[in-house]
């Protein structure tokens, strides 16, 4: 915020204070800025560390006008959990109508203002207004969801001078708040909240499918407390529709309660309303795991939560063994083995982790059929394999007395390349492949992998679908598309619909996980709400990254460089080595903090249960 830029007016510096005892930054809106019509970046705050607290500074007395919207913004990016400093930029009335809740608008850099409109030749002039731009990234709105967004953004502040005091306030703004990506990087985290799935059960234990619905909390500005009320405010509108709350309508959390921690045992007490009063012990435990589940994603040293009545009595606790029992989620499930073709097309598999290669039983594993690709069912009891040519597609068991029986899906491609996807798996056992066939281009879904392939709608859909993995929660679906010449990474949601006692399945609000990327070549769910990708942007280089379902780049490091890379095989669960099939090395794997390692040359179409 205090740089000098070349061949811009030079700013005073920003005055900040650190108590390093506390933790705390104090900011003020101290650069000048020319009245003329030339653009001046607004800089965003250097990455802080972590346990820094940044607050701003009230406007100081006499500010000019471009202090004061200088100071309102860098007042946007304090860790000041209501925005009272910023609020004191602005004019009573104004003070009373903002609502910074509504939107937070992410630019690549700081917003740059412009003077638009002042009288000229009147320096003394009470009223000015000035235009914040810049280049969108991204938009978080109420539910604190995040979206993905392209373009320019432009809006107007005004401002009047008080006729008694003198002094410079902001009376008219756009609503919500706005900042540079650096800034917004530095305030926001983001933390999946759990719901069940609204139809959805895990294979033969019947249990609820939890489904992770990720959203962005202010991260220094009592985020337990933050992520507990959105998790009882309801899903994301764009999850909404498939999946359910165990929390009763209008449970919030006891009026005034803030601050929540859990204690030196490592639990976590979360005081609800009278709504939460009137459930039976199976619902309440229910909802527990839901906010155990929400809690250890954000502070994973959680070890319990308990929910309590509104006059203080306990409803119920549970653990993260009881949680798990309650519930089935995907992270939670550790696969047994990893699967690939070897060089005569036959599937084998190997020990998560290990060293030795063995052929699977039945007939995928005898080469009754040379496949191309192949996917394993949840369970690991069943696969499906799609043959060398593409042509069919064939469902078995991974038992040594099991048969190959006719196939359940063939394409009439002309080529190769125009016939059938890899298949994919959901916890509840329904298969998902893609036909690929210019003539006509389906994605199908085998009920229970046996049933009579059912054509997918996906009324959104413009280009042919490469590729497909349906989310263990069997709710959301990961789709390479390409149109124009461009292959992206689409996520949708999985509606399904009974009439007149026949299933109806959609796929829906299709929408980037990748934006800016021009060619996506491979990619595989590595997480309740993430995916591992590898493609590359226009003009760049092939590279292997992680995504959110919502477009927003999660924390941490990319996986290790490589190149070549034909097909990428993750797990949910993070324990287990992300895998790669590499057009240099064959079947490579990385295990945590590491470099990629060969597991065997001769090898193809890697993949975990799913």
């Amino acid at each position: 915020m205090g740089a000098d830029r070349e061949g811009s007016a030079r700013r005073s510096p920003v005055g900040a204070v650190v108590y390093a005892a506390c933790g705390a930054v104090l900011l003020a809106g101290c650069a000048s800025m020319p009245d003329s019509g030339n653009l001046q970046d607004v800089e965003s705050t250097p990455r802080q560390d972590t346990q820094v607290r940044v607050f701003a500074m009230p406007p100081q007395q006499d500010a000019s006008s471009t202090e004061i919207v200088q100071g309102f913004l860098e007042a946007l990016t304090s860790d000041d959990p209501l925005y009272d400093t910023a609020r004191k930029y602005l004019t009573a009335a104004a003070a009373k109508t903002w609502k910074p809740e509504l939107q937070a608008t992410v630019l690549a850099n700081g917003p740059s203002i412009q003077t638009t409109a002042r009288p000229v030749g009147r320096e003394d002039a009470d009223s000015i207004t000035y235009a914040l731009q810049g280049s969108r990234v991204a938009t978080v709105d109420a539910q604190q969801a995040y979206t993905p967004a392209d373009g320019s953004y432009r809006k107007s502040v005004h401002l009047t001078k008080d006729a008694k005091s003198g002094q410079w306030r902001i009376d008219s703004l756009p609503q919500g708040v706005v900042m540079g990506k650096s800034d917004f990087q530095r305030n926001y985290t983001s933390v999946d909240k759990y719901y069940f799935a609204s139809d959805t059960s895990a294979g033969e234990t019947g249990q609820p499918v939890a489904v992770a619905d990720p959203v962005f909390v202010r991260s220094r500005v009592d985020p337990t407390t933050q992520l507990v009320r959105s998790l009882l405010n309801g899903p994301t509108s764009w999850l909404g529709p498939v999946v359910r709350s165990s929390f009763p309508t209008g449970t919030a959390l006891k009026k005034g309660v803030s601050g929540l921690a859990p204690d030196d045992q490592n639990r976590l007490t979360v005081p609800l309303n009278v709504k939460a009063s009137r459930i039976g012990p199976a619902k309440c435990t229910e909802m527990a795991a839901q906010m155990l589940f929400t809690l250890r994603n954000l502070t994973p040293t959680v070890a319990s939560v308990a929910l309590q009545s509104v006059n203080g009595g306990r409803m119920c606790d549970i653990t993260e063994s009881e949680a798990e029992s309650t519930a089935w989620r995907p992270s939670t499930k550790r696969p047994d083995y990893l699967y690939f073709l070897d060089s005569k097309h036959r599937l084998v598999r190997m020990a998560t982790g290990g060293t030795s290669t063995i052929a699977v039983p039945g007939p995928f594993g005898a080469g009754t059929k040379p496949l191309r690709s192949v996917a394993v069912a949840r369970d690991e009891r069943t696969a499906a394999g799609v043959t060398s040519d593409g042509k069919a597609l064939y469902v078995t068991s991974l038992a040594s007395d099991g048969s190959l029986g006719d196939a359940v899906l063939t394409s009439h491609g002309a080529t190769e390349d125009d016939r059938l996807t890899a298949p994919s798996w959901d916890a509840r056992g329904d298969l998902w492949v893609a036909d690929r066939n210019p003539d006509k281009p389906q994605l199908y879904m085998l009920a229970q992998g046996v049933g009579q392939p059912l054509a997918v709608q996906i009324p959104e859909l413009n280009g042919r679908i490469e590729d497909v993995r349906v989310a263990a929660d069997g709710v959301r679906i990961a789709l390479v598309v390409e149109e124009g010449g461009k292959q992206s990474l689409l996520v949708g949601r999985i509606e399904r619909t009974k009439s007149d006692d026949q299933q109806e399945v959609s796929v829906l609000e299709l929408r980037s996980a990748t934006p800016g990327s021009e060619e996506v070549t491979a990619m595989s769910w590595a997480g309740d709400s993430q995916l591992v990708v590898v493609g590359r942007e226009q003009g760049g280089v092939q590279q292997t990254r992680y995504v959110q379902v919502d477009g927003s780049t999660p924390d941490g490091a990319a996986p290790a460089a490589l190149t070549g890379v034909l097909a990428i095989a993750a797990s949910e669960d993070d324990r287990v080595p992300l895998v790669a099939d590499s057009q240099d090395d064959g079947i490579v794997r990385l295990p945590s903090g590491d470099q990629w390692q060969k597991v065997v040359k001769d090898g193809s179409a890697p993949v975990y249960p799913g």
